[in-house]
């Protein structure tokens, strides 16, 4: 910016007599956002340049995390109570939160291999393997391994929200008691079964599913539900695949700091589907 534009900027600035400057007895931004104890809380544990980039796109996807799990504890409670339309809305925001998790690996790729070796013992077992909120996400969804909570016995806190969400319903439970609620025929059993089981399938869902598909204007609500879940597994799956190739990029097939198998184990789960007669009925339509 020139110094005439500066000038300029100076001069308008000046006319907006209305800006608060005294903020001795009130709330600023800064106080507001607790930008202090967040914009201090990258410790680099080494002197490399490239290490503040790995800690910032960690908290920043844990920042993100962070409010897909709120949004999908919404819109599980609003479908229970067959309060679709703010569901859909919360459901779409978890989609677009989800394209910027995604793109947050095209910044990280900017880190070299040989850029990380130079930090990365210093990382000692710590992994985004361990990443609970990660893990809410996957309940939320439907996936559960009970091995995981074993991670997280040094935490009884965490490990407290972690158990009440792996027996909680996922929303692809609540979807289904919404097929039911609707008249369509469920196995009664789906309705009231163990939460903390991963769901493999079931004839009457995917019969459910292909009825509200094939008569979307009586089941519009059911309809846009679906599509919004298939939104959401997508936008999944691609973060997962970006993942798994940034890693590559970087580590190659190295074990991964917190001793998964790295890339081998991320190629694994792409295999699993959260919701799988939504994607079975594209074939059987």
């Amino acid at each position: 910016m020139d110094k005439r534009s500066i000038s300029d900027l100076q001069h308008k600035l000046k006319d907006e007599k209305g800006i608060h400057t005294d903020f001795r007895e009130d709330m600023t931004y800064s106080d507001y956002l607790s930008l202090a104890p967040l914009l201090n809380s990258q410790n680099r544990l080494s002197d490399h340049h490239d290490e503040m980039l790995f800690i910032i796109i960690h908290q920043v996807s844990e920042l993100w995390m962070k409010l897909i799990i709120h949004e999908m504890r919404g819109a599980i409670r609003a479908i229970q109570q067959g309060e679709m339309q703010p569901a859909f809305k919360m459901l779409a925001r978890v989609s677009k939160i989800q394209m910027q998790i995604i793109q947050a690996w095209d910044v990280l790729a900017t880190m070299t291999p040989a850029e990380y070796l130079q930090f990365r013992d210093e990382l000692g077992k710590a992994s985004g393997f361990q990443s609970y909120q990660y893990r809410l996400i996957e309940f939320a969804l439907g996936y559960k391994t009970p091995y995981i909570l074993k991670i997280y016995e040094k935490e009884p806190v965490i490990l407290e929200v972690l158990k009440e969400a792996y027996d909680a319903p996922s929303i692809y439970d609540v979807a289904i008691q919404a097929l039911a609620k609707a008249g369509l025929p469920i196995t009664e059993a789906l309705l009231n079964r163990d939460f903390s089981v991963v769901y493999s399938g079931d004839d009457t869902v995917a019969a459910a599913w292909k009825t509200v598909y094939e008569n979307i204007d009586t089941y519009w609500d059911l309809y846009q539900l679906g599509e919004k879940l298939v939104d959401i597994e997508d936008s999944l799956q691609q973060w997962r695949f970006r993942h798994m190739k940034t890693v590559e990029r970087i580590i190659g097939f190295k074990v991964g700091t917190g001793g998964s198998s790295g890339v081998n184990y991320l190629r694994k789960v792409l295999d699993h589907r959260f919701f799988p007669e939504l994607w079975d009925l594209r074939t059987a339509l």
